[in-house]
């Protein structure tokens, strides 16, 4: 029988990931054609079509659900014996992956990984910036050691610990007819802002979600007049009066240096926090329990 081959189990992972030859082979700096060769080898070997293909790209048949998952079980497992052998140094070597979202990179996490690397020099850290489902997916097929990211998914699988709270904010422009209701230090609701235009951001990410399931809760949806993919581009677009944005507090700092008005969303589900997740099946490093205890030791409750 053939050995299982781990550069191939991760492009039968891509693949099933991006749904397109291309975007799995752009991934891996290879050529759709090597690509191709490997899924079509691996298909004549196990004597079964793991994807269906067709113009619009490809899909996992039952068969290749069942091989994808029989994948990231053996992925793990390597990524855990990697991370069991750390355990036998002393803790002042090794490496630490991140996988975090773009609010935890502009939140306190910067600080905390200078004084992190301070004082562990020896171990390396690695920085992965991507969406909450997507560093989830990274700690469930172990490319990542800990992530940092919002509150509103589902960690059944996953040890979390708070790692910084953050509110939602509204935003608008000066001239704005919202700007009338924002008065320093005052919440406003957000029913009040619900009726205006909206700059989106990235769709489908965390507070994308947490605002659309908010506006449906009260039977409506959101007024988008167009999405952009970050923060920086939603603050200019608002200043430019395409309409409204909502930023998380670890993101107001973009704020500075325009006449933008701002305030705090007045309901309960507009707190939210950042958690510190690991899988809870994974072997814990000497790496990342210090790292861990860095992040209890010095979370501070919002008053």
């Amino acid at each position: 029988m053939a050995s299982f081959d781990s550069v191939t189990a991760r492009l039968i992972l891509l693949l099933a990931e991006t749904g397109s030859i291309g975007r799995a082979a752009e991934r891996e700096g290879i050529a759709s054609s090597a690509v191709s060769r490997r899924v079509s080898d691996l298909e004549a070997r196990l004597g079964v079509v793991l994807f269906d293909r067709s113009a619009h790209g490809v899909k996992l048949t039952t068969a290749g659900e069942a091989y994808a998952e029989g994948c990231r079980t053996v992925l793990r497992a390597i990524a855990d014996l990697d991370a069991s052998m750390a355990d036998f140094s002393a803790g002042q070597r090794g490496s630490l992956r991140l996988a975090c979202t773009g609010s935890a990179l502009t939140g306190r996490l910067p600080e905390l990984l200078a004084r992190y690397a301070q004082k562990y020099p020896g171990i390396s850290i690695s920085i992965g910036e991507m969406g909450a489902a997507k560093a989830l997916l990274a700690l469930d097929e172990g490319r990542a050691d800990v992530a940092i990211v919002s509150d509103n998914y589902d960690f059944t699988r996953f040890d979390i610990r708070p790692f910084e709270d953050e509110r939602v904010w509204v935003l608008a422009p000066p001239d704005h007819p919202l700007a009338s209701q924002i008065e320093p230090r005052k919440a406003v609701s957000f029913a009040a802002a619900l009726p205006y235009a909206i700059v989106s951001v990235h769709r489908t990410g965390s507070l994308d979600r947490l605002l659309g399931e908010a506006a449906g809760a009260v039977g409506k949806t959101l007024n988008e007049t167009l999405r952009v993919e970050s923060f920086p581009a939603l603050v200019r677009m608002v200043e430019a009066g395409f309409g409204i944005g909502f930023l998380r507090s670890t993101s107001l700092h973009l704020l500075a240096g325009t006449d933008l008005v701002c305030a705090p969303l007045a309901e309960p589900w507009a707190m939210r926090q950042l958690l510190v997740a690991r899988r809870k099946s994974s072997p814990l490093s000497a790496a990342m329990k210090s790292f861990i205890a860095l992040c209890a030791e010095t979370y501070a409750p919002s008053s």
